[in-house]
C-alpha cells in the first residue's frame, strides 16, 4: 500500500502594512510567494493597506502592486484561541458578520517596520495562540526600538556607537536646544534616525548644525522618538545573517559597499549602484568576533527564527560597533540575508522552509507552558 501523501501546510502571508517601508515589503513578499512549494504549502495571501485594513481575494499581492483593491474584500484573525483560522469580513446591511475563510498553520509576515517587525502584529499572533514565523513580541519590539536596543547592548556589554534618544515633542519645542544636545555626542558627523523604522526611511546624514535641524524634523516626522548618534568615519559596513531558536547559528559575513553617501532608502531599493561583497574581507580573528556578537545580540533580545545584525567597523582602528537588529530583514532574493545564508549552503527555498519548520518548532514550545496555575494538594 502506497503511504499517505501528508497535508499541505496552510501559509498565510502577510504583505503591505501601516509604514514607511510599505513598499518595500511588497518586494519582499514577491519573492517569498514565487519560491513557496505548492506541493508542500497551501497558500495565502494577505495585504494589509497603509490604512490597516486586511484584505484578501485572488491574487492579492499582484492588486497590491498596481494600486487595484476594488476585487478584494476584508479579512481578520480573530483574537480568541477559541476561533482559530482566518475569516472574511461580509457586510448583511447594517450588520457585519464573520465567515471562515480556512484555517492556518503558520503565519508568515513579511512586514518591515512599524505594525509589522514592531512587536504589535506579533502580540496578535500570541494572543490567538497560533505559529508565526519570526521574532516573538520581546525580540521585534526591542529589536525595532533602535534606543532601547543600544541601551540592551549596553547592559550586555557589546559595543555600540555613542548616542542619544530625544522626544518630538522636544523638537518642536526647542529645537535649538536639541541641536546643542545632539552637538555633545561627538564631532560631525552625525546621524539621525527615526527610533522605530528601518530600510534608512528617515535617516539624515548631517554634517552641520543646519543638517542636523533638517534632519531632526525629517526624523521625527516619522516616529515620536528620534536617535541621535556619532558617526564613524567612513566606516565598512558589515552585516551577518542569524537564523534559529534557542540554538541559533550565524551566516558568513557579507559588506555592504553603498553606492551613496551612506546605505540610503534610495541606495538600498532604488539605484543600482551599491555593492554586496560576500563574504566580506575579513580576517579569521574579525569575522569570528562579529559572528559571536551577532549570536549574543540575538540571544540577549530572546529572538527566535530570523534576523539580519549590522555592524560598522572603523577602518583606521579596527573598532567594531554593533549598529542594529532587523528581525524582518530585507527579503528579495538579492537582499543580503537570503544572499548571505545562500553563500553560507543553504539557498533561498531552504531557507523559507527552515522559517517556517522554526515557527512550528517554537508554537510547540510555547504549548508546553502552562497557563494556569495548579496548586499541590
Amino acid at each position: 500500500m502506497t503511504p499517505a501523501q501528508p497535508q499541505p501546510l496552510t501559509v498565510a502571508v502577510l504583505f503591505g502594512g501601516r509604514s514607511g517601508e510599505h513598499e518595500v515589503s511588497l518586494m519582499s513578499a514577491r519573492s517569498v510567494l514565487a519560491v513557496l512549494d505548492r506541493a508542500r504549502f497551501t497558500v495565502i495571501e494577505v495585504g494589509i493597506t497603509h490604512q490597516g485594513a486586511w484584505l484578501g481575494g485572488e491574487n492579492v499581492l499582484a492588486a497590491f502592486e498596481s494600486d487595484r483593491l476594488d476585487g478584494l474584500f476584508p479579512v481578520t484573525l480573530h483574537p480568541d484561541p477559541s476561533k482559530p483560522g482566518l475569516y472574511a469580513i461580509r457586510a448583511g446591511g447594517a450588520t457585519e458578520t464573520l465567515e471562515k475563510l480556512a484555517d492556518v498553520d503558520v503565519y508568515f509576515p513579511v512586514l518591515h517596520g512599524t505594525y509589522g517587525e514592531d512587536g504589535t502584529l506579533q502580540g496578535l499572533f500570541e494572543m490567538a495562540d497560533v505559529a508565526y514565523v519570526g521574532a516573538n513580541v520581546v525580540g521585534s519590539s526591542v529589536g525595532m526600538d533602535k534606543g532601547i536596543f543600544k541601551d540592551v547592548m549596553r547592559a550586555h556589554n557589546l559595543p555600540t556607537v555613542e548616542s542619544i534618544l530625544v522626544l518630538r515633542s522636544e523638537i518642536q519645542r526647542d529645537l535649538e536646544n536639541v541641536v546643542q544636545r545632539a552637538e555633545t555626542v561627538g564631532a560631525y558627523p552625525l546621524f539621525v534616525k527615526p527610533a522605530n523604522l528601518g530600510s534608512s526611511v528617515g535617516v539624515t546624514k548631517c554634517r552641520g548644525r543646519s543638517d542636523l535641524a533638517e534632519g531632526l524634523m525629517e526624523a521625527s516626522q516619522y516616529d515620536r522618538r528620534v536617535l541621535i548618534e556619532r558617526g564613524v568615519h567612513h566606516p565598512r559596513e558589515i552585516e551577518i545573517s542569524v537564523l534559529g531558536n534557542d540554538d541559533p547559528a550565524a551566516s558568513v559575513p557579507g559588506e555592504i559597499v553603498p553606492g551613496a553617501d551612506f546605505y540610503s532608502y534610495d541606495a538600498k531599493y532604488i539605484l543600482d549602484n551599491s555593492k554586496l561583497i560576500i563574504p566580506a574581507a575579513l580576517d579569521a580573528a574579525q569575522a569570528a568576533k562579529i559572528k559571536e556578537i551577532a549570536i549574543r545580540a540575538f540571544k540577549a533580545v530572546d529572538c527566535c527564527g530570523m534576523a539580519r545584525v549590522d555592524f560598522l567597523l572603523d577602518p583606521k582602528t579596527g573598532e567594531i560597533f554593533l549598529n542594529e537588529i532587523n528581525t524582518i530583514p530585507g527579503f528579495t532574493k538579492i537582499s543580503m540575508y537570503p544572499k548571505l545564508w545562500e553563500a553560507s549552503g543553504l539557498p533561498y527555498a531552504s531557507l523559507v522552509n527552515r522559517l517556517i519548520e522554526l515557527a512550528l518548532e517554537r508554537k510547540a514550545e510555547r504549548d508546553a507552558t502552562v497557563r494556569q496555575y495548579r496548586r499541590n494538594a
